[in-house]
């Protein structure tokens, strides 16, 4: 096997293997979540329990943000933790009682904690924020090269199509 043949070969391979890694990254079948979620019964929904259970949550996540400085309350670095186990715990409590999550009840809660919370947190204008220089390198270069490579595996099989048919 010759020298460009091997290198195309390492190449092709490459482009496979980045590609497998690229794709495994974007599927949606993959669970990241350790627990299984599990579904709610076929009962119907005691939407009186569910709304006791989101004052409950909410309940904690108010005595939470008394933690956390008001002028804060805009930025989410600083109650992310908090905000989760809201909403964790909204989430458990609705399947726990054989409600479906998220639904209106639950919906209309979370608005209003929302409207409570943040509802001065609105901004004039989207800031757009630049990707860091090695995120955009790498976006850039990452289709550049594999175009590139298959433009020149394109061109080096048709020069070779004597041999190769």
């Amino acid at each position: 096997m010759d020298t460009n043949t091997f290198t195309v070969l390492k190449l092709f391979l490459v482009g496979i293997f980045v590609n497998t890694l690229m794709a495994s990254g974007l599927s949606a079948t993959e669970n990241t979540n350790s627990q299984a979620i599990e579904r709610p019964r076929a009962e119907i929904c005691n939407e009186t329990l569910l709304l006791l259970e989101m004052e409950k949550c909410g309940e904690m996540f108010k005595s939470d943000m008394k933690q956390v400085d008001p002028q804060n309350w805009c930025n989410l670095t600083h109650f992310i933790r908090e905000y989760n186990y809201f909403s964790t715990c909204t989430e458990e409590s609705a399947v726990h009682i054989g409600c479906y999550w998220p639904n209106p009840l639950v919906e209309n809660y979370i608005i209003q904690i929302h409207k409570h919370f943040f509802s001065n947190c609105t901004l004039d204008r989207v800031i757009w924020v630049d990707p860091p220089d090695d995120t955009l390198t790498i976006l850039i270069l990452v289709p550049v090269v594999l175009t590139l490579a298959m433009i020149a595996l394109v061109v080096w099989c048709s020069k070779r199509s004597d041999i190769l048919a």
